[in-house]
């Protein structure tokens, strides 16, 4: 009877247990389960979330480096090609000041030798000049005279084309010495022979000559005069 008893209340007990102390302490421990899981997943969450967070820093930070890079490397280029430009239009400008230079020292040289060639040409004139003063007295003078006629006569010296002649031209003799009147009609016998016998034939006297003879016939000029050769002397020389 007192086993009976015994369990009955066992089983009452359990009853309750289960009732009023088993059910609650599964709920807590369901419960707690449930929160470790969601604790777990969002361990796991933010263990994903932080992974992609470093993923993505990594990433911007790769990107970064990447510009940074490039970055300096265009201004690397951009430097070489200033520097390069810099460099090319010194070369350009230095060489142009060389070039200048050596036109403008050319320049001066070619003006110290034309004013030297000046002063050469005046003294080698004004030499001549004296000197043929001296040496052409009048026998030399009237033999200058002759050898131009003679000159024309034999046809070394050229007044006219061939088979030209000149009709009322009017030929005039100018000579650094006054010419005997026989000497005038020979030569102006000679001067018709060449240009025709209705040409008149004038002499006149220019000192300035120093010696020979100019001719004029028309709007051409033979200058056989020592002063011609003297001045064509002096362009030469210039």
């Amino acid at each position: 009877m007192f086993l009976l008893f015994q369990i009955v209340n066992f089983i009452v007990l359990a009853a309750l247990l289960r009732i009023f102390l088993y059910k609650p302490v599964m709920g807590m421990l369901e419960q707690r389960r449930q929160r470790i899981e969601k604790g777990l997943e969002d361990a796991r969450a933010a263990e994903e979330a932080r992974a992609k967070a470093e993923e993505e820093r990594q990433r911007i930070l790769d990107q970064a480096w990447e510009e940074a890079r490039r970055i300096t490397g265009e201004a690397t280029r951009q430097a070489e090609e200033v520097a390069k430009r810099i460099e090319a239009e010194a070369r350009e400008q230095a060489r142009e000041i060389v070039e200048r230079a050596q036109r403008d020292a050319e320049l001066e040289r070619q003006k110290a030798l034309g004013a030297l060639r000046d002063q050469i040409a005046l003294l080698s004139i004004a030499a001549a000049n004296r000197i043929l003063q001296e040496a052409l007295d009048e026998q030399r003078q009237m033999a200058l005279v002759r050898s131009f006629f003679s000159g024309i006569e034999a046809g070394k010296i050229q007044v006219l084309e061939e088979e030209e002649e000149l009709e009322g031209e009017k030929a005039e003799v100018i000579s650094a010495v006054p010419l005997e009147e026989d000497e005038k009609a020979l030569y102006t016998e000679k001067l018709r022979e060449r240009l025709g016998e209705g040409v008149a034939v004038e002499f006149k006297v220019d000192p300035s000559l120093m010696g020979g003879v100019v001719l004029r016939v028309g709007d051409r000029v033979i200058d056989n005069s020592m002063a011609g050769r003297l001045e064509a002397l002096r362009r030469t020389l210039v």
